[in-house]
């Protein structure tokens, strides 16, 4: 990945919320990241539970793009991500994912065939951009977590082999219960400067698992 913005070192409460200045931009750091995966999968919900409406930032979409800003003060820094999300057709990757420093690869929990078209969106994602950091994150974790144990065990045995092929770390989210939703922004976050903040792996079938 190519030189990144170097970051004081962090207290305790490294990540905070911010309304971005308008009348002083200097400072702050554009990035961009990238949100793809199948139609229906719960992409633009975790994306809106993420930003917040309490921000102010207005996100805007074209056919098959849906971008919206969040500003956070990191050690400092004030940190703009620019998300793009890619609704469903592999056409817009190409716009979505040049210059992403992260790029999400989601699927449905409750879906297998949208996990299994997450190596195709890996493929051709990467056509675009061979370094930005690989996320694989699983939708509607509070419906996957009804279904049978065998079954989610089945799941999220198949869900980290494909993080393991992709190098990615992996989540289970729930946009409705706010489920390693800002979780996962603040490992990107700390990954994107090397921030001190220890992301704790689980592993237990029936809780939101997370992989790396």
């Amino acid at each position: 990945m190519s030189s990144s913005p170097t970051i004081i070192p962090a207290s305790a409460n490294v990540f905070s919320s911010s309304l971005a200045n308008k009348d002083s931009m200097e400072d702050l750091v554009a990035l961009k990241i990238s949100l793809l995966g199948d139609y229906h999968i719960g992409k633009t919900s975790f994306l809106t539970k993420y930003v917040g409406k309490e921000k102010g930032e207005e996100g805007f979409s074209t056919t098959g793009l849906n971008h919206m800003d969040k500003t956070l003060c990191v050690s400092g820094a004030r940190i703009s991500y620019n998300i793009w999300e890619v609704e469903g057709d592999v056409s817009h990757i190409p716009v979505a994912c040049k210059d992403s420093v992260a790029m999400l690869f989601m699927f449905d929990l409750t879906s297998r065939c949208t996990l299994n078209s997450v190596i195709s969106w890996y493929q051709q994602a990467r056509k675009w951009n061979q370094t930005a950091i690989p996320v694989l994150i699983g939708t509607k974790f509070d419906d996957f977590a009804q279904l049978p144990l065998h079954v989610q065990w089945t799941v999220a045995l198949q869900a980290r082999a494909y993080a393991k092929a992709l190098n990615a770390t992996l989540f289970f989210s729930s946009s409705a219960y706010n489920i390693n939703v800002n979780k996962i922004f603040k490992f990107i976050t700390a990954k994107i400067f090397n921030l001190p903040w220890t992301l704790e792996r689980n592993l237990t079938i029936g809780e939101p698992i997370i992989d790396y």
